[in-house]
């Protein structure tokens, strides 16, 4: 690929974004947005001509790579055929991709209702619950991230929470983390026995006819990659069955290979009754999200009506764009791409990091879905930055990185790791040597 600067360009986009773009999660007087000139694959650019290699999926969403050639005819095809249509409607790429997501997602569940992102997804599937079952609370993780809509935000248990708290009945509860357990435990198998106890308690005292859904992210992402310990899932499924709760399972960052299956939750053995999924369908090349729904829920608005709707549920770019997505997935290995990545390249690799930095305090993950738990002393385990902030160590290790051609995705005292799923094993090899690089500049933050 080749990279012709135009610094003068450069200037001019970022003379234009400060002027008139307003951003999101941010003071906007002091940032400094760096001005992306084109993309491809695995890397992207700027107007300077400096290329990196994308460690961070932008939003761990570009699953399929920067400008995947299908993907991008697909788009042009249907905008040539038919560009828009009111979602009331029949269009054959709403049904198309509707069609390839169910013969994804599990023999018990039934129809799509699509979205424009992940967090109206979010809305509508609570919604359904509710209504499903006629109860109002809804149950999240404290470690979670859902959106930023009203219901959405509430349900996320970040400080992003903490300034928009407008929507009701929403409690949240410590999921499994075992490195920082909340509960004492010692073993995997520990923190899923006392986690779920956690829960059910919860579940008691709040009372069981009145909780709706339990939401949790499959692997949680943003707030750091937590893999579920041995049995969570299926302890969640029993105490959901028991109980007579939805369990929406969130899987707008996890879904899409991104863990090496096309959904999170199929690395375990229990089976969701919404589906909430999103940016990793399409790789964002088109906003879209949307809620796989089970045939029981569905079957409620047989002859009840459903009390929802979105301008462009179904749009026919998004929708033809996954289409394509999941049909190159198939065709060009990219689910296995991403298993064979983690359990040979990233996983060891990360591994070898953390015997090597003692910042790295401990390294989890699936297929190109990883966190390191980074630390200022291994004994405590203090974290090398605050929750809900930053460390001069973090920011540190962040110039680093970019001053080498990677871009890294950090949160608080975390880094992750989550490259497109079609990231090679050279290109892989070569970020871990960025990554090796960078940490070295940051040891002297470790304090142990």
């Amino acid at each position: 690929m080749s990279v012709t600067p135009d610094p003068a360009l450069g200037a001019e986009v970022f003379a234009d974004d400060r002027e008139y773009v307003f951003h999101s999660w941010s003071a906007q007087k002091a940032l400094k947005p760096m001005c992306i000139a084109g993309a491809e694959g695995c890397y992207f650019w700027d107007y300077d001509g400096n290329r990196y290699l994308d460690f961070s999926s932008q939003l761990v969403n570009v699953n399929i790579g920067h400008q995947h050639p299908k993907v991008v005819a697909a788009i042009q095809e249907q905008a040539a055929l038919l560009s828009t249509i009111a979602p009331q409607h029949a269009n054959r790429s709403r049904n198309e991709a509707a069609k390839r997501i169910i013969e994804l997602a599990g023999p018990n569940m039934g129809k799509v209702f699509f979205t424009n992102g992940g967090a109206d997804a979010v809305e509508n599937a609570i919604r359904m619950a509710r209504l499903h079952t006629n109860k109002h609370k809804v149950l999240s993780a404290y470690r979670s991230y859902h959106g930023n809509t009203g219901a959405a935000i509430v349900a996320t248990g970040d400080p992003r929470r903490w300034p928009n708290e407008y929507a009701a009945q929403h409690v949240h509860f410590f999921g499994p983390y075992l490195y920082r357990s909340e509960f004492w435990a010692t073993t995997p198998e520990q923190e899923t026995e006392r986690a779920l106890q956690h829960l059910e308690h919860v579940i008691q005292f709040e009372g069981p006819n009145t909780i709706g859904a339990i939401i949790l992210e499959s692997v949680v992402g943003t707030a750091g990659v937590l893999v579920p310990p041995p049995g969570y899932l299926e302890g969640l499924r029993a105490l959901c069955d028991k109980y007579g709760i939805i369990w929406i399972a969130d899987e707008t960052m996890s879904g899409f290979a991104r863990t090496g299956e096309w959904f999170a939750f199929q690395n375990w053995s229990a089976q969701p009754d919404l589906i909430v999924f999103a940016k990793g369908s399409n790789s964002g090349y088109v906003p879209v999200g949307g809620v796989v729904i089970s045939k029981e829920i569905a079957a409620t608005f047989d002859e009840r009506v459903f009390p929802g709707g979105l301008t462009y549920s179904g749009h026919p770019l998004a929708a033809a764009s996954i289409v394509a997505s999941i049909d190159a997935m198939k065709d060009e290995g990219i689910v296995d791409n991403a298993k064979s990545i983690g359990e040979n390249v990233l996983g060891p690799g990360l591994r070898a990091l953390a015997e090597k930095h003692p910042v790295i305090g401990e390294v989890r993950g699936l297929g190109v879905f990883w966190a390191l738990d980074l630390v200022s002393n291994r004994e405590t385990r203090e974290p090398l930055a605050p929750y809900g902030g930053t460390s001069d160590a973090m920011n540190a290790l962040v110039v680093a990185c970019k001053n080498r051609g990677l871009m890294p995705f950090v949160n608080f005292n975390r880094m992750h790791v989550v490259p497109p799923c079609t990231i090679t094993e050279e290109e892989a090899r070569a970020g871990l040597a960025i990554l090796d690089e960078a940490f070295s500049e940051i040891d002297s933050y470790y304090a142990g």
